[in-house]
């Protein structure tokens, strides 16, 4: 019989894409107001999923990436997502987006990204909400799945990634 535990804590780490770079301070203080200090935050990426946003928000997008110090429960992802989802909805110009935030979180083994699609490979984590596994830590990699955004895949976002987790693990060690 498996014995229940309290699950360990995550670090929280919040991809935004826009083709606005001036929105990322506005939208970095606010986060920063929620979640804590932001601990890393990637170079501007160029961001290759443009033709599934091109209609709603250009073809010249870029993402920044960050994680954020204070660790969270694993449980508060679907808040998260609903609190980036209304931040998203405020920075809509005539019914379009300007801006998408990604949350998600880490842990020691896997990277998970939260959405409000269903889909066979996701799990509903309750408010509307699904976990979509997305990485896979092994050997000192990170690994894709078949359903992993190609954009997780590059290796700007792994290598970012990887020092998130170096970061992580040390926090985690330290608890």
């Amino acid at each position: 019989m498996s014995t229940p535990t309290e699950p360990d804590p995550a670090k929280l780490v919040i991809g935004l894409y826009t083709g606005d770079k001036t929105l990322f301070e506005p939208i970095h203080r606010e986060l920063v107001g929620r979640y804590g200090e932001i601990d890393t935050v990637s170079d501007w990426m160029a961001f290759d999923r443009t033709d599934y946003y091109e209609k709603e928000m250009g073809k010249s997008l870029f993402r920044r990436m960050m994680s954020f110090g204070p660790l969270i429960r694993q449980e508060d992802l679907a808040d998260i997502k609903r609190v980036t989802n209304d931040i998203e909805a405020r920075y809509t110009v005539d019914g379009r987006r300007t801006v998408n935030i990604d949350p998600g979180y880490m842990l020691l083994s896997r990277f998970i990204l939260a959405t409000g699609k269903d889909f066979s490979h996701r799990i509903y984590v309750g408010k509307g909400i699904y976990a979509d596994l997305t990485l896979i830590y092994k050997k000192g990699v990170y690994h894709t799945l078949p359903w992993t955004y190609p954009d997780y895949a590059e290796p700007g976002m792994t290598s970012y990634l990887l020092s998130v987790r170096s970061r992580y693990a040390s926090e985690f060690k330290s608890m």
